[in-house]
């Protein structure tokens, strides 16, 4: 029978010497590479006693940031849900009543925000749509949870606490243009 192309090779079917023929090669070459591997650093971390360093740009858990006076920064406008490519977000918008200057910046305030971390990418979006600076994400890792519905964070999650000392540093998340821009006198930044 004639082969229809050119391409014809011979293949040779090479004797294996006695010892190939034990194996014994390539089970010495096997237990060197272990061997070998047994004395490498290790890769894992045990990661609740140990912790792995970050880069600062890191994109962690997200936090909707207070002013200066502790007040939500937040004005639900929503463009962070509209930047969002996963549709993780979700708002429900209200009106300030009088007496709750204190709790909230402008007139109108998230009175529900939830992030749905199952959906979420991770992405940065949220933080470069909004215009008051009130949403980032953190260096933290989100929390492992067993049911679904914990990974829907609320308000109660996602606002930083009151307290100054204890809020949550965002300097490093901020780009150089914005921090500079923030220093110039003649300009109201987030007023």
């Amino acid at each position: 029978m004639m082969s229809l192309t050119n391409r014809n090779k011979v293949v040779s079917k090479k004797q294996m010497s006695f010892l190939e023929k034990l194996y014994l090669p390539a089970v010495f070459g096997g237990m060197a590479i272990t061997l070998k591997h047994t004395f490498m650093k290790k890769a894992t971390i045990r990661y609740p006693e140990v912790k792995r360093p970050f880069s600062d740009i890191y994109r962690g858990r997200h936090v909707l940031k207070r002013d200066e006076e502790g007040r939500e920064r937040c004005t639900a406008c929503g463009l962070c849900a509209l930047a969002c490519p996963a549709e993780a977000i979700t708002m429900v918008s209200a009106e300030r009543l009088p007496g709750e200057e204190h709790l909230y910046r402008e007139e109108k305030y998230a009175r529900i925000y939830e992030i749905n971390m199952l959906r979420c990418i991770y992405c940065g979006l949220c933080e470069s749509a909004c215009p008051k600076e009130a949403i980032f994400l953190t260096q933290e890792i989100v929390d492992a949870e067993y049911h679904r519905d914990h990974f829907i964070y609320g308000k109660d999650k996602l606002v930083e606490p009151a307290d100054p000392d204890k809020r949550i540093d965002v300097s490093k998340r901020q780009t150089p243009e914005v921090l500079k821009f923030k220093t110039l006198p003649d300009q109201k930044h987030n007023i």
